[in-house]
C-alpha cells in the first residue's frame, strides 16, 4: 500500500489522451496518484474510447487497485464553421457575421454548428467566442444571419465555442451524440457519466434514465455528474444537486458567462452546497494549466488547488495538462504534493458540523456516530461494511484527519468510491456469518499495513449482513495481539 496515496484526502480526476495513451504512462500516473480517469467524449471515436477503458481497467490491474472511469459528455458544445483558410484575423471595431447559412468562412462571416442560434439572440446582445478572448456585439439579425461588430478582435480559427454572456442559449443539454456516447460509455462499464452543461434538474433525469436503460443488459448503473457551466444553472443548483450524484465546478464555460470574477466565490458556493446535499464536489479547468508546456506549477496554480482542497473538494481534476501535455506525470505527483501540504491546515470542525446536521435514518446515524466517537477517542482507522457506499459517502463529507476505509463486495461501489474524499475502498468478501467478518476485517487492515496490535478501529455494519442501506451497528474493536 502506498502510504502517500491512501492518506491523501482529496482524489485527483486526471483526463488522458494523445500524452497517456499508452500503459506505461498510465501505470506511471496511477502510482503518482490518479484516482479517477476522464474520458473526453468530445475528441475521438467510439472505439478510440473503448480501447482507453479497457488499457485503464489493465494499468489499475497491473497497479493492484481500481481506478474510476468518468464519460464526460459532449454536450451542445455551440462553435462557429471551418474558415476557407483555416482562421481569420478580428480587428476591433470591423463588422463580422455568424450566418447558419454559411458553409466555409472568410474575413466577413462564418457558419455555424448551432442552427437555431439566431433565435435565441437580440440587438445588444454579447457573444464571447474561443473562451472570451474575442467579443462580439450583436447588431442585428436577418434570417439566418448574425451581424455584428467586434468590440475585442483576435485571431479566431475553426470551430471555436461560442457563449452568450449572461447565458440564455436554448440548445438542450443532451444531444444525438451524448445520446449514442451514453450507450458507448456503458458497453465498458464507466463508473460516472458526466452531464455537459445541463440547465436543470430534468436534464439529470434524462440522462440517468438514458444511462441505466442502455447499462441494464450490463446490470450497472453509473453515478451522475453535472458540469455547472451555464448562468441559469446557478439558481437551479439545488435542484441539479437533488438530481445528480455530484457536481463538477467546470469554471471554463462557466466563467465565459458569468465573468472571471464571479467565479471563485461561486466555486466555495457549490463545493458546499455539494458537502451539505451530500454529494460529489468535482474543482476543474486550468487548474495546473502551466505544466502543458512546463515542467513546475506556476505559484498561483499552487494556490488554485490548494484553496479547492481548504473548499472542500472531493476532487481536483486535468484536461489538458495529461491529456496533450508534455509532463502527465509529473502535473499528477505536483497536484498530489500540493493536496497533501493543503489537507495539514484543513481545520477539523467535527463537533460544530454535527452539532448543525439532522437526519432521520438509522444507517445515516450510524455513519455519524462513528465519526463523532472515531473523532473523540482518536482512532487508527474508521471501517465501515457497505454495499452501496452510502456509509462511507455521508463520512465523508465531514473533515477528520482519520482515513476512512470502505470495505465492500462489490467491484462498482469500490470503483465509485475512489472519488470520495478522505475515502478508500478496499475488496472484501461478506458472508452472513458475523464473527467471520470481523475476522476477515481485521486481518485486512492488518495486510494492509493500516493497524497494527493495540490500535483502535471504529467499525459499522448492518444485520443481517449484505442487505443495502442497512448499516446499523458500531463496534469499537481493538487489534490484538
Amino acid at each position: 500500500m502506498n502510504p502517500s496515496v491512501t492518506r491523501r484526502a482529496t482524489k485527483i480526476v486526471a483526463t488522458i489522451g494523445p500524452a497517456s495513451n499508452d500503459l506505461d504512462t498510465l501505470v506511471r500516473m496511477f502510482k503518482a496518484g490518479v484516482d479517477v480517469v476522464r474520458l473526453n467524449f468530445s475528441h475521438g471515436k467510439a472505439q478510440d474510447h473503448i480501447e482507453r477503458a479497457r488499457m485503464v481497467r489493465e494499468a489499475a490491474s497491473l497497479c493492484g487497485r481500481e481506478v474510476a472511469i468518468m464519460a464526460d459528455l459532449q454536450g451542445p458544445k455551440i462553435r462557429v464553421g471551418k474558415f476557407e483558410n483555416g482562421k481569420v484575423q478580428l480587428e476591433s471595431g470591423a463588422s463580422f457575421i455568424l450566418d447558419a447559412a454559411c458553409e466555409l468562412g472568410n474575413e466577413e462571416r462564418v457558419g455555424l454548428d448551432y442552427k437555431d442560434l439566431p433565435r435565441d439572440l437580440k440587438p445588444a446582445d454579447v457573444l464571447l467566442l474561443n473562451d472570451g478572448l474575442i467579443v462580439l456585439v450583436v447588431e442585428r439579425i436577418v434570417g439566418s444571419a448574425i451581424y455584428t461588430v467586434v468590440r475585442i478582435g483576435g485571431e479566431l480559427s475553426n470551430n471555436k465555442g461560442i457563449n452568450r454572456q449572461g447565458g440564455g442559449l436554448t440548445a438542450p443539454a443532451l444531444t444525438s451524440k451524448d445520446m449514442e456516447d451514453i450507450k458507448t460509455a456503458m458497453s465498458f462499464q464507466a463508473d460516472y457519466v458526466a452531464v455537459s452543461f445541463p440547465k436543470n434538474a430534468t436534464d439529470m433525469v434524462m440522462a440517468r434514465q438514458l444511462a441505466n436503460i442502455a447499462g441494464e443488459r450490463y446490470d450497472h448503473k453509473p453515478f451522475m455528474i453535472a458540469k455547472i457551466e451555464r448562468a441559469e444553472a446557478i439558481p437551479a443548483l439545488q435542484e441539479i444537486l437533488d438530481a445528480s450524484d455530484g457536481i463538477m465546478v467546470a469554471r471554463g464555460d462557466l466563467a465565459v458567462e458569468v465573468g472571471n470574477a464571479a467565479v471563485p466565490a461561486l466555486q466555495k458556493r457549490m463545493i458546499k452546497m455539494a458537502r451539505a446535499s451530500n454529494k460529489l464536489a468535482i474543482t476543474a479547468t486550468q487548474m495546473m494549466e502551466s505544466m502543458i508546456y512546463a515542467a513546475v506549477p506556476t505559484r498561483a496554480e499552487v494556490s488554485d488547488v490548494a484553496n479547492a482542497v481548504l473548499d472542500g473538494t472531493d476532487a481536483v481534476m486535468t484536461s489538458a495538462e495529461t491529456a496533450s501535455g508534455r509532463y502527465p506525470v509529473e502535473t499528477v505527483e505536483a497536484m498530489a504534493a500540493i493536496c497533501l501540504d493543503a489537507e495539514k491546515w484543513d481545520t477539523c470542525k467535527l463537533d460544530v458540523d454535527l452539532r448543525s446536521t439532522t437526519f432521520s435514518r438509522i444507517d445515516q446515524s450510524i455513519a455519524y456516530g462513528a465519526l463523532f466517537t472515531a473523532y473523540h477517542l482518536g482512532v487508527k482507522a474508521i471501517a465501515a461494511l457497505t454495499e452501496s457506499g452510502s456509509t462511507a459517502l455521508w463520512m465523508s463529507r465531514n473533515n477528520i484527519d482519520i482515513p476512512i476505509f470502505a470495505l465492500t463486495p462489490n467491484l462498482g461501489t469500490q470503483r465509485k468510491l475512489s472519488l470520495y474524499r478522505n475515502v478508500e475502498a478496499l475488496a472484501l468478501a461478506q458472508g452472513d456469518d458475523r464473527e467471520l467478518v470481523l475476522e476477515a476485517v481485521e486481518a485486512l487492515l492488518r495486510e494492509r499495513g493500516i493497524v497494527s496490535t493495540g490500535d483502535t478501529v471504529a467499525l459499522t455494519w448492518g444485520e443481517p449482513l449484505g442487505v443495502v442501506g442497512g448499516t446499523n451497528a458500531l463496534k469499537i474493536m481493538q487489534i490484538g495481539a
